[in-house]
């Protein structure tokens, strides 16, 4: 019999009776994943850990890591119908058609130890009987961590709860669950407690998992979205070939809890375990949905599924929700679906939920709510943001780059070799420069400035380019840039780049261009991003560019006769020309200081020689920044810069040449009408000493430096 898209066809007449009909024999459950509920663990009593009220300060600002969390968290489910109110007390059986039960159950010893030591497991134990003095004592001693009487049995009942819930999703008994339980645990160490975290529920769970489901479980992923770095969780699988542990996290250059370096991109696991460690430090504050999901889309789903993990566990922290103080992000509960949504699609679906941090009520109700819901089986709320921010995108190719040395799915775009000790070895930027150098030669004549090496970085000494007899001049541009922006399109395998299809892009020589056409000297200085000298590795870039600046300044700028100087900075040299501004008298020869700052950092001026210069220079600079920079950004206030960093202006150009080239004629326009204005206002009147009236003197004519002038001297 043919059966055509699943339909037999009708048999031909018998020549005894009726047509009948042939049937296929039933398949005992078709979707045993779909038919499954989801788990949900939760008990009223890990509310008992709560910080002892010391002063009345303790009422009205409560701990950040408060008891009604997970009540909160629970409330929402009961009121969006995916589980029953009634097991609000904690006394009855919770769940519904929706979602399953698991019982909380307190940890044991032989499971914690696992992870922590037992002296950690002691001191947790001998909370229980201590008095409230030494409660309080071990609070004020500890690592942003309190502890009460009930401390050491909620701590237990979150742990074991966590162990069971993942057992839960193991065994088939719930196709996937969540955890909604406290204390938290991804900050506590082997050794101690910290972060508001007594026993690191997820890694215990995970030790448990491996050893007794050794058959079903080889490969564990934990993914831990809290804000804040799971040094606990990293430290106890940093070894571990069999745990891939990925964060995604406010890191801050190390300045954010729980600080240090320990949760750099290039932290990356050590010995058997090198290669299973993979943080994503996010630099800043005010990260969002574009930043979380284009992680997720370049690096943690790549990687997770080469990993091919049999469990995902998740530290599921809500501290990167709107309205966390603490992290001060924007991630939405819709991002929060749809990443769980991608979670899903690993390990079979065999996916455990763990709460973790998440300190403002409303957002950690709603943001559990968007997670629970796709765990269900909903379909994840559709995204507003879906951009990322240029930090994010820079951040994400660090990592991509660092952990392309063991993920074939991260080689892809990036080179991953070892520069060949040869002398043939050069950084493009140095060749870039000479060319240039070349260039300015051939068409403005400029030259070479002497720096000397006793003073400034060898890197320096082939970077500053003066035009013929600047020093006489009587107005003197200086421009300090960046090297200029290389463009190409790298071999998307490899991430080689073709030679035929790069280009230097240098917008800057328009404005030399312009100078040059004024009559006006030039100083050109290119600050390279990193030094080639041997003795200057790990040089500070910034502060040898300040050093550079003051030097030409001393040397040259300031003996020479111009009485109009415009400073110019691109990029982060910017820092070089504002950090001289603000450490010499500059405020009588200066006209105007421009920084065409882009998407890099805006410097403010330090007022070293003169209490007046911020002032000054609000009115005399303009400092232009792309359409993307940071500061204009709904995390930083909305609020406009300080008057320390210059007459700042918001452009509609993203790119760094498109700036330059798009605000030329304003620019230009801007620095003029301050020259003329200077020689308006002022008589012809020799190198550095302006003409002004002696206030003391009855001769009009008398320089306020004490020169007398030649009618004076006659007379």
């Amino acid at each position: 019999m043919v059966i055509t898209n699943g339909i037999a066809p009708i048999s031909a007449p018998s020549s005894i009776g009726t047509p009948t009909i042939s049937t296929l024999p039933p398949i005992a459950d078709p979707l045993p994943y779909v038919s499954l509920k989801t788990g949900l663990c939760y008990d009223v009593r890990m509310r008992y850990h709560a910080k002892i009220v010391t002063n009345a300060y303790d009422y009205t600002d409560p701990h950040p890591e408060d008891p009604r969390r997970v009540y909160r968290i629970y409330k929402a489910m009961a009121e969006a119908g995916l589980v029953d109110m009634k097991g609000a007390s904690g006394a009855e059986h919770i769940g519904g058609k929706l979602m399953q039960h698991i019982p909380a159950r307190e940890a044991t010893k032989e499971e914690v130890t696992l992870v922590h030591e037992m002296k950690h497991w002691d001191f947790i134990e001998r909370t229980a009987s201590m008095t409230q003095d030494e409660l309080v004592e071990e609070t004020d001693n500890g690592d942003s961590v309190y502890f009460n009487n009930e401390s050491w049995f909620c701590a237990k009942l979150s742990c074991g709860g966590v162990i069971d819930t993942c057992k839960a999703v193991v065994r088939g008994d719930v196709k996937n669950a969540i955890a909604v339980v406290r204390p938290p645990g991804h900050h506590a160490e082997p050794y101690k407690p910290a972060g508001f975290c007594m026993f690191n529920n997820v890694a215990v769970a995970s030790r448990v998992i491996l050893k007794e489901f050794p058959e079903q479980v080889k490969k564990i992923l934990i993914l831990d979205w809290d804000i804040h770095h799971g040094n606990g969780t990293q430290r106890a699988f940093y070894n571990d070939p069999n745990v891939l542990y990925i964060s995604l996290h406010r890191y801050d250059n190390g300045k954010f809890y729980p600080g240090g370096t320990f949760g750099n991109y290039d932290k990356v696991g050590e010995g058997p375990g090198e290669g299973r460690n993979v943080n994503i430090p996010w630099p800043c504050g005010g990260m969002g949905d574009g930043d979380y999901i284009y992680a997720f889309q370049k690096t943690v789903m790549p990687i997770a599924e080469e990993f091919g993990p049999d469990l995902v566990i998740l530290s599921s922290g809500f501290d990167a929700a709107p309205g966390d103080e603490l992290g001060e992000c924007f991630v939405s509960p819709a991002a929060y679906g749809h990443m769980t949504h991608m979670l899903k699609s690993l390990a079979h679906g065999k996916l455990a939920v763990v709460l973790e941090g998440g300190y403002n009520l409303d957002s950690i109700a709603t943001s559990a709510l968007g997670v629970t819901k796709v765990l269900i089986g909903d379909a994840p709320i559709p995204l507003t943001n879906v951009y990322a921010r240029p930090e994010a995108v820079q951040t994400v190719d660090k990592v991509s780059r660092t952990q392309a040395r063991f993920w074939k799915c991260m080689k892809i775009g990036h080179m991953i070799h070892d520069l060949p000790e040869a002398p043939a070895v050069e950084r493009l930027q140095d060749i870039i420069r000479r060319y240039q150098a070349s260039q300015l030669f051939a068409h403005f004549n400029m030259t070479k400035l002497p720096i000397f090496r006793d003073r400034i970085s060898r890197s320096f000494e082939d970077q500053v380019l003066c035009t013929p007899g600047f020093q006489s001049a009587k107005t003197v541009v200086v421009i300090v840039h960046d090297p200029p922006d290389v463009w190409t399109e790298p071999d998307p395998v490899t991430g080689q780049i073709s030679l035929h299809e790069t280009f230097v892009m240098d917008a800057e020589i328009k404005y030399i261009q312009w100078a040059h056409q004024k009559g006006y000297g030039v100083v050109d200085i290119n600050a390279p991003a990193i030094f080639t000298d041997q003795e200057d590795e790990g040089y500070n870039v910034q502060a040898a560019l300040q050093d550079l600046c003051l030097y030409v300044w001393d040397n040259y700028l300031d003996l020479s006769d111009a009485r109009n100087f415009v400073f110019v900075g691109v990029g982060e040299a910017c820092g070089g020309h504002v950090y001289l501004l603000g450490h010499r008298e500059v405020r009588e020869r200066v006209r105007a200081a421009i920084a065409f700052a882009g998407a890099k950092t805006v410097f403010p001026i330090v007022p070293i020689m003169d209490e007046f210069i911020t002032d000054w220079y609000y009115k005399n600079s303009l400092v232009l920044t792309s359409s993307n920079h940071p500061m204009w950004e709904q995390s930083n206030g909305g609020k406009n810069p300080r008057k320390k960093y210059g007459n700042v202006q918001k452009t509609e150009y993203e790119t760094m040449n498109e700036l330059l080239i798009g605000k030329y004629s304003d620019v230009i326009a801007f620095a003029e009408e301050d020259i003329e204005e200077s020689s308006s206002e002022e008589e012809d009147a020799g190198p550095d000493r302006k003409r002004l009236k002696n206030e003391g003197s009855s001769d009009e004519g008398a320089w306020v430096d004490g020169v007398i002038p030649t009618s004076a001297a006659i007379m």
